[in-house]
């Protein structure tokens, strides 16, 4: 384990410098909490029709943003919440480890696109603090409305947190 973290700390010092020195596009990452979830007494439960209904909304908003890359944790609801976006965009999502999100922002960070991930509430805010960006408050336990943007541009980043959906009132 130590080995493996010693070689990905090794391909990031790498990597992550030659994503920013003549980078002539901007990386941007879309963020979001999987969608609403249906308990069923598991550890990891599917989403609810409420949850269905909001992971459509999102692929409808980003439609036009050209997606070329989806990650997401490997739990049915992040991966049924990437569902829809999936299918409209023709792409495939991509897994990534939300206990090293050092590694995974840093990775995403240094791949040229526009990229959807899709995580939990414990988990998102870190990502973006991961990329750089403002998280904002604690994600509540049943707030599901929030749509962060980074973007990442020359070694600069500017985050926004938007909100979709059916409104979060905690």
């Amino acid at each position: 384990m130590l080995r493996r973290s010693f070689l990905w700390s090794i391909v990031l010092l790498v990597i992550t410098p030659l994503g920013v020195i003549g980078q002539e596009e901007p990386v941007v990452v879309y963020l979001v909490r999987h969608s609403e979830r249906a308990e069923d007494g598991t550890d990891d439960p599917p989403i609810s029709e409420a949850g269905w209904a909001r992971s459509r909304l999102l692929s409808k908003m980003l439609q036009d943003a050209g997606l070329t890359h989806i990650h997401s944790t490997d739990y049915k609801r992040t991966l049924s919440t990437g569902e829809p976006t999936a299918e409209a965009t023709g792409l495939t999502i991509d897994l990534y480890d939300a206990r090293d999100l050092v590694v995974a922002a840093a990775l995403i960070a240094a791949t040229p696109g526009r990229h959807l991930v899709l995580g939990h509430s414990n988990t998102t805010p870190g990502f973006v603090e991961a990329l750089g960006g403002e998280a904002g408050t604690p994600i509540a336990e049943m707030e599901y409305d929030r749509l962060y943007i980074v973007t990442l541009f020359q070694g600069n980043v500017s985050s926004v947190l938007l909100r979709f959906g059916e409104k979060f009132s905690g």
